[in-house]
């Protein structure tokens, strides 16, 4: 986001950020934001999209992204999306997200419900895994019209990039334990996109790229020391999801599918890999999507290279027996 700064000497200032004495952060910059748009009268706009609050008390909120088509079509799929800036940066309204949520919306087609959680170190995990769950009881509970009148419940899918592919997963985990609580939603599968994991000894990929421009290792590292809680190392379970392997066996007992896409000029895609690998051995309909070359976020980046990312989201939703 502020590639004018080498992240790998600088990583709180790549990031935008300050570190006080006292340990806090200041955010001294701020990625571009898009406001939504619901001009029912301007044709030109193919998604239409809203802020609702969620809980006014912590100021958490969700957008939602709906297709101009489904105003005369039958419900659709439900997607909630999770967006990445590894734990402490970035928004629901950041542009990159929101343009990659009304591209899912358009081309799916869906109704995609994303997430504006609380970021850390003011709020460290697992604050946004609670906030992503109660967008979750949000939508079994609302009586917003969108979700009630466009959303098909029973064909949910829990969809993060980045950071926000590992909210996703975890929030996947709270959701299988708890599934027949949530009727009438239905969690179908997870799609896991570039998802950000780590742990305390160094992965072939890390070490390969530990100085990459995008995502090096120094600045993966002040993520976690910001977004953990206090106290913990990376091989705590929100971190390195190899800690609790015992936990995928609720994913495989639902039914439930898993899309991991991620590329090898990526720091963290040995994690992804070794993740996508320990889920398929734990017998989850696991389908890993890696490409070589390009980098952490290119398709955000790059929206002319959101192939990758459009097929898999379509292949899950449209697919929802397969």
């Amino acid at each position: 986001m502020f590639a004018a700064i080498d992240p790998s000497t600088h990583p709180y200032a790549a990031l935008g950020l300050t570190r006080n004495p006292d340990g806090s952060i200041t955010r001294a910059a701020e990625a571009p934001i898009t406001p939504p748009s619901c001009n029912l009268t301007e044709p030109t706009y193919p998604v239409l999209s809203k802020d609702v609050p969620l809980n006014p008390s912590i100021n958490t909120s969700v957008r939602l992204f709906l297709p101009r088509t489904a105003l005369d079509s039958t419900k659709l799929p439900l997607i909630i999306y999770v967006h990445g800036g590894g734990f402490v940066i970035l928004r629901a309204a950041s542009t990159i997200f929101h343009n990659l949520c009304t591209t899912i919306a358009s081309e799916t087609p869906a109704l995609v419900v994303s997430v504006d959680y609380r970021l850390a170190p003011e709020h460290r995990l697992p604050a946004a895994y609670d906030d992503c769950m109660e967008t979750v009881h949000w939508i079994k509970t609302t009586d917003d019209e969108w979700v009630t009148k466009y959303a098909d419940l029973s064909n949910c899918y829990l969809m993060g990039t980045s950071a926000g592919g590992n909210i996703a997963y975890h929030v996947g985990l709270r959701a299988a334990v708890c599934a027949d609580e949530l009727g009438p939603i239905k969690v179908n599968g997870l799609i896991l996109h570039q998802p950000f994991f780590g742990g305390v000894e160094r992965t072939p990929s890390e070490i390969k790229l530990a100085t990459d421009t995008i995502l090096p290792v120094a600045v993966s590292d002040i993520m976690w020391e910001l977004g953990l809680p206090l106290g913990a190392d990376r091989d705590h379970e929100y971190s390195n999801p190899m800690m609790r392997p015992d936990v995928l066996d609720k994913i495989k007992d639902l039914g439930w599918r898993v899309i991991v896409t991620g590329c090898d000029g990526d720091s963290t895609v040995d994690r992804q890999m070794e993740l996508a690998k320990a889920l398929k051995e734990h017998g989850v309909k696991v389908v890993g999507k890696f490409i070589e070359g390009e980098y952490h976020g290119y398709d955000l980046l790059e929206p002319s290279k959101s192939e990758l990312i459009l097929g898999a989201v379509q292949e899950m939703v449209n697919s929802p027996n397969k």
